[in-house]
């Protein structure tokens, strides 16, 4: 049973009232406030309820409006009563606030677009999305949905590397401290009873590879976390899946600066860099021009985005494009939407798809 005397508890209370069963579209009275702090919260002797409770959602509310202190806004109306004075004869006005919502940090739309990416993420386990879920829905009220049962249609036979997330917190460690970063890189494959396993990578001795990189920053594409970075042996940008990595250790030594790298400079253009590399393959990147249906814009734009295109020679079904991307990126896309799309420069890349086109032509003779 609450103390009715420590006004402190009292009103940490009522904010967890307003936080678990209110929000912007279900207000909540004050006589069902006192309701759930009597049976919830054990106030049964709480006396006078009415005014004790009155006078500290008043106090909230004044907390709510101040900017010096760290207070969801509280939301409210606000009822008018008129009535006369017997000892004066005076109309006397009296202001009464009612239907009070919290108003939480996050809307239902952005949950669910966090969520969403949650459940559709390929490498995070069930029970960790499970988790995460939960700790989501307690941002919000007991009227969100989460659909939290959609997770089981979603689960994920395969190994998994249960270290992601302390993966990211290393890896973020090391990126604000510039420092570098070693782990064992891994790859699929099936052991001899024909179960798809997770190894080490190794090299021409059989020895595990441990890899030494300049982490700069992660990306999360596909439904996958990658970290881009420099190979510390090379001069270029490369990058790494983060649930491929294992025995993550981050180093005293100072990262390579961006600028010491080839292409790139002091700042590295992000949202170039995911345009130029859709399928996240490592190599350069060229200029690509190819020839498209019309109709094949809206797909075409959804890859490669709108900052780096050029578009000419437009006629009434085909359109010719011109766009930045990495090789072997544009080499596998342009097998995807073969029946729509045909590569016209640079030459050699045309050489490839057409030998990788006889070589599908051969799989299916």
């Amino acid at each position: 049973m609450r103390l009715k005397t420590n006004g402190k508890i009292l009103l940490l209370d009522l904010l967890k009232v307003l936080q678990k069963h209110s929000d912007e579209y279900h207000p909540i009275d004050q006589k069902n406030i006192i309701n759930i702090l009597e049976k919830e919260y054990g106030y049964e002797n709480l006396y006078p309820k009415r005014q004790t409770v009155k006078n500290n959602i008043e106090k909230l509310l004044k907390y709510s409006e101040r900017t010096d202190i760290d207070v969801n806004e509280i939301d409210y109306k606000t009822n008018v009563r008129k009535n006369i004075d017997k000892k004066t004869g005076k109309e006397k006005v009296a202001y009464e606030h009612t239907d009070f919502s919290y108003i939480h940090d996050f809307t239902y739309g952005e949950l669910r677009l966090i969520i969403d990416s949650i459940l559709f993420s390929k490498q995070i386990p069930s029970h960790h999305k499970e988790g995460l879920i939960k700790k989501l829905e307690g941002l919000s009220s007991e009227y969100f949905n989460s659909r939290l049962n959609h997770i089981r249609t979603l689960s994920s036979d395969g190994p998994i590397n249960h270290d992601l997330f302390r993966n990211i917190e290393d890896i973020d460690k090391a990126i604000s401290q510039s420092r570098q970063v070693t782990f064992k890189y891994n790859h699929y494959t099936v052991d001899k009873n024909n179960k798809l396993v997770l190894q080490s990578r190794t090299n021409e001795k059989g020895i595990e590879r441990e890899y030494v990189i300049n982490p700069y920053q992660m990306v999360a594409t596909n439904g996958r976390y990658y970290l881009i970075c420099n190979n510390d042996s090379y001069d270029n940008l490369s990058h790494y899946r983060l649930d491929r990595m294992t025995n993550i250790e981050v180093l005293n030594k100072e990262r390579k600066p961006l600028r010491k790298l080839k292409g790139v400079g002091d700042r590295l253009d992000l949202a170039q860099y995911m345009a130029e590399h859709i399928y996240m393959y490592q190599g350069e990147s060229t200029s690509v021009k190819l020839r498209l249906k019309k109709d094949t814009i809206s797909d075409f734009i959804d890859w490669f985005g709108t900052d780096h295109v050029d578009f000419s020679n437009q006629t009434a079904d085909e359109v010719t494009a011109r766009v930045r991307v990495n090789r072997e990126s544009m080499r596998k896309w342009a097998l995807q939407y073969g029946l729509h799309v045909k590569v016209l420069s640079p030459s050699d890349l045309v050489e490839q798809i057409k030998e990788d086109i006889k070589k599908v032509m051969k799989n299916y003779e």
